[in-house]
């Protein structure tokens, strides 16, 4: 199962930064940053199935690929934001990793408008 070898990878990561955190904390904080990145490659080869469905579900209810893909944008920048934002969390740095989270929050605002104008378009169409 891959999560057991994800998890397994975690824990000798953390092991490996508690260790060296107390010699060089700059280097613990690279290690988890490395963990970081290969847990989210391991997973990235899974996305790729999924995407295929979601485009697969877009196109067969006739959907604009527009809102598909202002979607995935929308997930990524939360990903990335939260991810940031734990970097910055681990690196001691709370205010910096709260104005991180809340730029992540507003750039997910623009993104979605165009989302809610159309679902708002969309239900005024339907009322009388």
């Amino acid at each position: 199962m891959e999560i057991i070898q994800i998890v397994a990878f975690a824990l000798i990561a953390a092991c490996m930064v508690l260790v060296v955190r107390q010699t060089n904390p700059v280097y613990a904080m690279l290690i988890a940053v490395a963990a970081g990145v290969i847990i989210f490659l391991r997973v990235a080869f899974y996305l790729s199935s999924v995407l295929q469905m979601l485009l697969d579900m877009t196109l067969q209810a006739n959907i604009s690929l527009v809102y598909l893909n202002t979607l995935l944008k929308i997930l990524g920048v939360a990903y990335l934001a939260e991810f940031g934002a734990q970097i910055c969390r681990d690196a001691g740095e709370n205010i910096i990793a709260g104005k991180v989270e809340f730029a992540g929050k507003m750039l997910i605002l623009v993104m979605a408008m165009p989302l809610v104008v159309a679902v708002l378009e969309t239900i005024i169409n339907f009322v009388p």
